[in-house]
This record gives structure tokens, sequence and C-alpha cells, in this order.
């Protein structure tokens, strides 16, 4: 085990290199990149700034936004965002001070990518965490349940309720608990915006608690609302399969009872499947599914700094938040496949290659 754990471990690097290297050429070729903007703006085409960061979204190409500019202004703007060097040494540089941690400085919010991370990764995790669990916490009983009563009315209704929250959008149904719920046209039980109010520090222990989690039903709500059907119906599915194996039929023949036939020996053998599940499932809540989530609530993390820095060319931020959520999902990766051997020892990682 140990051995396959280190395989594996060493195998992030060479992801992680290869990864950032096509992410940075690509990125690279795009037109509109921060010196344009820069150059935009002493022009003033249409820049706008975005909220909360002060960036501004590129707006012209930098043929057109250059005219009438000293020459030794737009090398100096080169200078400063570190466009004088050659895409070669660029990208030499990066992977350097990324193989000692160091991510760089937002070029337009004016601070270390790190801190930026830092400050925004309650908000995500708040969200991630809380969805994940509620999510499984759900899902999972609720589809043994549905395999157990295979067919019946329960079965039926509860798998239309499943398909329709499916088939609903996060962000619409997001729309749809602030209009119920936050004041909207009916009731102002929860707040629409941040994760805590704007007296939080004012409060005990026990109110602060209150207040975070208060903040959290509408979105962490209108997060779980889509990530559950496809757990639900792949757990019911998963025991459908197993309850049918000749090892239930023998175990029911020698008089166990049927909790610990479905928990005991059931239970385990469907949950690898489950399992395999949870990597992609945490990576879509946290990153895929939180941007839009965080927009609706104006909650600031992760997933709209992001794509705020994806939209204003915010390159340290870009490639900083890709490292993290690189790194980030192949290690849930590697936990999901350690996860195996505690619901089934005879896997065994040993005698596999990475």
């Amino acid at each position: 085990m140990l051995r396959y754990l280190s395989r594996r471990l060493l195998l992030i690097i060479p992801t992680l290199l290869c990864i950032l290297v096509v992410n940075f050429l690509i990125v690279q070729a795009a037109p509109g990149g921060p010196v344009e903007q820069a150059i935009a703006r002493l022009q003033g085409f249409g820049g706008h700034s975005m909220g909360g960061g002060g960036e501004v979204a590129a707006t012209g190409g930098a043929g057109r936004s250059s005219r009438g500019l000293d020459p030794a202004l737009i090398e100096e703007i080169k200078h400063h965002y570190g466009f004088d060097k050659p895409l070669h040494e660029r990208l030499w540089l990066m992977l350097k001070n990324y193989a000692q941690l160091d991510l760089g400085s937002s070029f337009f919010r004016g601070a270390k990518v790190t801190d930026l991370i830092v400050q925004k990764l309650p908000v995500s995790l708040s969200l991630g965490l809380w969805a994940t669990l509620i999510t499984y916490l759900i899902s999972i009983p609720l589809g043994i349940r549905k395999a157990i009563r295979n067919g019946s009315a329960f079965d039926v209704w509860s798998s239309t309720a499943i398909i329709i929250g499916y088939a609903l959008p996060a962000f619409l149904f997001a729309i749809l608990l602030i209009v119920v719920f936050a004041g909207g046209s009916y009731v102002n039980w929860f707040p629409v915006q941040g994760l805590v109010s704007d007296d939080f520090a004012t409060l005990s222990t026990l109110g602060k608690v209150g207040d975070y989690l208060w903040h959290l039903v509408l979105p962490v709500t209108a997060l779980v609302i889509g990530g559950f059907a496809t757990l639900t119906i792949l757990t019911k599915n998963s025991f459908l399969n197993e309850i049918s194996r000749q090892y239930v039929i023998t175990a029911r023949a020698k008089g166990l009872t049927e909790r610990r036939v479905l928990y005991g020996h059931v239970f385990r053998n469907a949950m690898l499947l489950v399992v395999a599940g949870v990597p992609s499932a945490l990576i879509e809540v946290f990153f895929a599914g939180s941007l839009l989530i965080e927009t609706v609530f104006n909650l600031d993390g992760l997933g709209r700094m992001s794509y705020e820095a994806a939209v204003s060319r915010d390159y340290p931020v870009v490639f900083g938040a890709l490292f993290l959520f690189t790194l980030f999902g192949l290690l849930i990766k590697l936990i999901g496949d350690l996860c195996y051997t505690l619901l089934d020892p005879r896997i065994d990682f040993s005698a596999r290659t990475a």
C-alpha cells in the first residue's frame, strides 16, 4: 500500500506540470492580455471595473489601443507584467516559483495570489463541504430505501421528485429560493447575501454558529438539489445489482435478518461504485457548481474569483486557482482510491501499477 501511495503522489508532479504547461500555452495565445488591458485603460477604450477587485475587462486589441502612446511607456507596461521576457522564460519562471509554492501576485488586485486564495477559500469550503455532506446523507439512505422498495409507490413518486430536481438548474432554483424565502415576493426568513451578518463580530459563540449556518441554508440547498439525483440513482442501482447476487440468497437462507444482510453484506459491496464517484462529485460541487451560486448569493469565493480573473486576464490568479483546483482534484482522487480498501479489504493496491 505504501509503495502504491508513493507512486501516486509522485505521479501528481508530472500531471500538474503537464496541465499547467498546456493551459499556459493556451492562455498566452488568447487575445486581450493584461498588457492590452492596461493600454486600453490608458486610451479609455471601454474598460470597466468588475465587482470587488477593480479588474478591467479587455475591450480592444493592442494594435488599436496603443496608437498615440509612447513606445517607451508600452515597454514599461510590458516590463511591469513580465511580458518583456520571451514565452519560454516566462513559463520557466512560473514553474520555478510554483515549485517553491510561490503563486505570484495579482496583476489588478494588489495582493499575493496565496493571500487571495486563503481569503476566498472559507466560502468555497463552506459551500462544498456542507453541500457534499448533506447530499450523501440524503442520497445514500434514499437510494437504499428505493432499492428495497423497488417498483412501489414510494419508488415512483420519489423518482419523479428526483427527476424534477435534476432537471432544474441550480442557479434557477437559487433564484426561486430567494423569491420565496428571502424577501422576494413571499417571506423574508433567510439572508440573501454574504456568509455572515454585518454584526457577526458582536455575537456570542453560539450566535456566530447559528448566524453562519443560517446564511448557508439557501446556497447549500441550491447546490444540493441537483447533486443528490445522480448519487441517489447510483446507490439504488448498485444495491439492486448486489441484492440479486448469490451470496445474498445464501445469507438469507442462513437465517440472517434483512438488516444484517443489507448493511453487513450488501452495503460494503454496493458502496464501491458510489465511492468511485466521490472525487468527481466533490470537484463538481466545490468548483463547477459554486460559481453561479456564489454570484446569485453574492458570496466572494474561489469560483467567483477565478471567473473574474479569467475575464480580466489576471494570469497569476488564473494559474494559481488552476494549480489549486488540479492539486485538490488529484488528491481527492487518490483518497477515493484508498477508501476502497476500507470498504473491501480484498482490494490490493500494492499489486497495481500507478
